[in-house]
């Protein structure tokens, strides 16, 4: 199948906003969506306790950036994301919860230039599944551990695969377990179905080892359940 274009995504982002604004319920379609939010931002914390600065990539509506702000306050925050009324909606609440500057951008991680050893905290929740080539992986890898503080750390949330095919089989049939739970059989064929059109998960090994490859001192493996994952990497 043809994968979307960036176009598309953007299209289909631009009429999600209210369902990305939930910091109560996080994602439905993600397992563990809340507890990770949590977890994410408690390790951010953890790592650089005296952080300052803060990217968003694919922010959404700002929960991920919230919810770091309820961790360390008044961060100058950046957001980006290919939608702009997401972009409009992350900025105006994530404007009511910081007196440091909210800068958003719209575009492509892919292209979009950023400062070099700027930012202490970098987070990325369901995002970099929209990836396509290792090419990409690693242009984007380098360009995020370029752009942070030594120390400062890069945190991903995100769909995942597994690399041995057997495996990888199963854990797709807990997650269609899990949605046909949460929405019966039409909602797991759906959410498979823009699966399969918009998304190139890799493995949380592929990643950890791209990471350490451009450098990270450090990786972390933070939580996994079937097909997401919560982990990172400590420049």
């Amino acid at each position: 199948m043809k994968k979307s274009t960036v176009k598309e995504i953007r299209e289909r982002f631009d009429n999600e906003v209210e369902r990305f604004s939930n910091l109560e319920t996080g994602q439905v379609a993600t397992m563990d969506a809340k507890m990770v939010l949590e977890l994410i931002t408690c390790t951010a914390r953890a790592v650089k306790p005296q952080a300052k600065t803060i990217l968003d990539i694919g922010c959404g509506a700002g929960n991920y950036t919230l919810k770091m702000l309820s961790k360390v306050p008044d961060l100058d925050c950046t957001l980006i994301d290919l939608s702009q009324n997401m972009l409009d909606k992350a900025q105006e609440r994530v404007s009511q919860e910081t007196s440091g500057k909210v800068e958003s951008i719209q575009g492509d991680i892919r292209d979009v230039i950023l400062p070099q050893n700027h930012f202490d905290i970098i987070l990325a929740g369901a995002v970099l599944h929209h990836l396509r080539e290792d090419a990409d992986w690693e242009l984007v890898f380098q360009k995020l551990f370029d752009s942070l503080t030594p120390g400062g750390c890069l945190l991903i949330s995100d769909l995942l695969v597994q690399d041995h095919p057997e495996v990888n089989k199963l854990v797709w049939k807990m997650y269609a377990n899990y949605l046909q739970q949460h929405g019966g059989a039409e909602y797991q064929q759906k959410v498979f179905d823009y699966i399969e059109k918009e998304d190139t998960p890799r493995s949380m090994f592929f990643q950890l080892d791209m990471m350490k490859k451009v450098g990270f001192s450090s990786v972390e493996i933070l939580h996994k359940n079937a097909c997401f994952g919560a982990f990172g990497g400590i420049k």
